[in-house]
């Protein structure tokens, strides 16, 4: 276990930095399936979706309040704060160091690819219909119940799932490898 620990705090920073430089690439899908959700869900409320690097920038109808009416708000959303999970879970399949090691990555990012969309698309929701100013959030036709829902998927989005899912993807293609680290414990 101990070998395991240190192995993953050595992979963890590898990670990250290995992250940093891949993210933009790495997060394309997590990009064209916001681009979908929001063309075919929210086709009253957004134009238009733009992708920079890790910054989706989605483009919606809401006036933003000048005079001559020409001026639209967007909002753009960092994909990285939905994808932390990402290298962490780099790090601990690599630490773990069971066979098929890109398979297993393939799964884990499949895994936790909706939940980032869901991520995404719920810090976007969020800025519409609660955070903006009111005569933008009044433009959204979001009802009482319907931004509390909007909230709760925000915080289950931005402060559960990145961490929780990684996680559990990770035990579950792993168990063979938890398994045998509980037998080695039982023996000594």
């Amino acid at each position: 276990m101990t070998r395991f620990v240190l192995a993953a705090l050595v992979w963890l920073p590898a990670s990250f930095v290995a992250w940093h430089f891949l993210a933009p690439i790495a997060l394309r899908p997590v990009a064209l399936l916001c681009q979908l959700v929001a063309s075919t869900t929210m086709d009253g409320l957004v134009s238009g979706v733009e992708v920079h690097a890790a910054i989706v920038s989605f483009v919606t109808t809401l006036k933003a309040g000048r005079s001559d009416g020409l001026a639209v708000v967007t909002v753009d959303v960092n994909m990285l704060t939905y994808a932390i999970g990402v290298p962490v879970f780099v790090a601990l399949v690599l630490a773990a160091r069971q066979a098929p090691i890109w398979r297993t990555l393939g799964i884990g990012y499949a895994t936790m690819l909706p939940f980032m969309v869901w991520g995404v698309l719920a810090d976007f929701l969020k800025n519409v219909a609660v955070t903006a100013a009111p005569q933008i959030t009044s433009q959204s036709g979001f009802t009482g119940p319907a931004r509390e829902a909007i909230v709760f998927a925000y915080q289950f989005g931005a402060l559960i799932v990145p961490v929780v899912v990684p996680a559990a993807a990770w035990i579950l293609t792993h168990r063979r490898f938890l398994e045998r680290l509980r037998s080695e414990a039982r023996v000594r």
